[in-house]
Parts: C-alpha cells; sequence; structure tokens
C-alpha cells in the first residue's frame, strides 16, 4: 500500500537574527504540517549547527518531524550520529528522520577537518556508514562491523530506538541511487539539482534496485525538495500560483511516485510557508482523494 503523502517547510539556519529559526519551527508545528526540514553544512559561518538547532527545535514544537537535509557524513561520525539521533527520537515521542549525505563542497569540508573523496570513496564510506548505523540501531548487545571507512569494534549499542525511525538519503548519482534503493527507509532530492525532466528515471533507477534487494518500492519515502514562490503570475515551474503549484505536486505523486513535498521559500518565508499549508496542501490532498 503506498504511504501517504506528506508535507513540510524548510527552516534556514541562519543564525542572525537570534529566534527567526525558531519563530519559523513554531508557525510550520502550528500550521500542521508533517515534517521540519534544516539543511547541514557546518563549515557555513553564518549558520547555527544544525543537529543543536533540531534539538532546540524539537524542544520547543510538539507534532511535526524534524529532518536534516542531508548531515554531512564526513562531517558527522556515523556512530556518534546513530546515537544522537536515536537519542532525539526517543525523546521527542518518534518526530526524527536520519537525512544523510555522501558529502559536498569538499574543500569546505577538508577545511574544517574532514577527509577530501573522490565520488567512489564517497559512495563506498556512505555504503558502510548505513551499515554501521543500522548497527547502532540494532538492539544487539554487541556489535562489529569492518569497512575501509567506519568500522565497528564489539561496541555496545543503544538504547535502541523505536521501530519508526529511519534513514533518508540525500541521493543523485546511479550509485547512491541503487543504494538508496537496496538499503535506505527515503530519499531526499531537491528540485535545484534534480529537475522534473530527470526525476523520473531516478525514481526508476531507486524502484529497480529495491526489486533487486527483495524489497518493495512503495515502502521508500521519497521527499522532493523546492526552492520557489508562490506568487501570482506564473514564471515556470513552482514560480506560479497556488493552483499550478497543486497540479505539478498531484503528477508528482501519481505519475512519478513521489510522496512528500517541502518547500524551500527563496523569499517572505512567514508568507510562503502560510501559503503552502492553506492553499497547495489542501489542494493537493482534494485531488489526491479523488479516484480520476
Amino acid at each position: 500500500m503506498p504511504l501517504p503523502v506528506l508535507f513540510g517547510a524548510n527552516v534556514e539556519p541562519n543564525a542572525l537574527p537570534v529566534g527567526r529559526s525558531s519563530e519559523q519551527a513554531l508557525l510550520i508545528d502550528s500550521l500542521g504540517l508533517d515534517l521540519l526540514t534544516i539543511q547541514d553544512h557546518p563549515y557555513q559561518a553564518a549558520f547555527d549547527d544544525t543537529w543543536t538547532l533540531l534539538t532546540f527545535l524539537a524542544a520547543r514544537t510538539r507534532h511535526v518531524t524534524l529532518v536534516p537535509t542531508v548531515s554531512s557524513l564526513p562531517l558527522r561520525p556515523p556512530a556518534v550520529l546513530a546515537k544522537a539521533v536515536a537519542t532525539l527520537d526517543r525523546l521527542t515521542g518518534s518526530r526524527v528522520q536520519l537525512g544523510l549525505g555522501a558529502g559536498a563542497f569538499w574543500e569546505a569540508i577538508e577545511a574544517m577537518g574532514g577527509s577530501r573523496r573522490t565520488p567512489k570513496e564517497a559512495t563506498d564510506a556512505l555504503e558502510e556508514a548505513i551499515t554501521v548505523i543500522r548497527a547502532m540501531w540494532s538492539g544487539e548487545r554487541s556489535v562489529r562491523t569492518h569497512g575501509t571507512h567506519y568500522s565497528l569494534a564489539g561496541v555496545h549499542p543503544g538504547p535502541a530506538p523505536p521501530p519508526g525511525l529511519g534513514l533518508w538519503l540525500g541521493s543523485y548519482g546511479p550509485r547512491t541511487l541503487a543504494l538508496t534503493g537496496a538499503k535506505a527507509d527515503g530519499w531526499l532530492p531537491s528540485h535545484a539539482y534534480l529537475g522534473l525532466d530527470a526525476l523520473p528515471t531516478a525514481v526508476r533507477r531507486i524502484d529497480d534496485a529495491a526489486l533487486a534487494a527483495g524489497r518493495d518500492p512503495d515502502t521508500i519515502r521519497r521527499v522532493y525538495n523546492i526552492a520557489g514562490v508562490i506568487q501570482p503570475e506564473s514564471a515556470g515551474p513552482f514560480q506560479g500560483p497556488a493552483a499550478q503549484w497543486a497540479e505539478h505536486l498531484v503528477t508528482l505523486v501519481r505519475t512519478v511516485g513521489m510522496n512528500g513535498f517541502v518547500i524551500w521559500p527563496e523569499r517572505d518565508h512567514t508568507r510562503q510557508i502560510r501559503a503552502f499549508a492553506a492553499e497547495v496542501v489542501p489542494a493537493v490532498r482534494e485531488a489526491l482523494a479523488r479516484k480520476t
């Protein structure tokens, strides 16, 4: 059975002005949106630390699920990251999902003490990290994993998180898309990096990998991050009226298989988030409730 379609909004982790990210998070929570996402770029001087901010916002909100889009693996050791997210998920009553990426902006990562990796090394490390994270969430008494980049040597993991905690990958290349289908619980592509024309091919690659691994593709969460503006006049995809947005999203659900959408407002965040929740989301839900 297909997963329900989720809707959310992105909160920018800008440190200044103090309190703006909290205001946006409380608004998202009060509007009944499903997801709150925050990008993770620790080397950005203007940004607060994503995991500290996520924890702070989790304590202030009550309903929304929080997702880093996506945690920078080269700067977040996977065993410690797994422990941190499992803890936050338990403390919030299962309101966290782990978004994870292989890494980008390698000069900045290296400047902060992380390792610069080739595309192959980054994908290999991501696959090893998935194994480590699953082991840390396993509830086993002692776990070992062996890898070139990440290993566990008899660590005692725990406490185990609730079963709803998932691992969602920000993936784009053929190998990472196949890895998503074979081993991940969700997928977090962005429209800015994977346009509408390329989206169906990427989805098929994930579906094929899931089937080859003996998994049901319909169990994979697929959340499209969309930077855009809801405005009276149309200027292209995700640059137009709420009705146009709704039409695009319904098509992406019915013909491509996406099942989640997060708006990244390009300006006027408060008004855009309100318009998305009040005008776009109900229209999409109403259209999807109809059989034709």
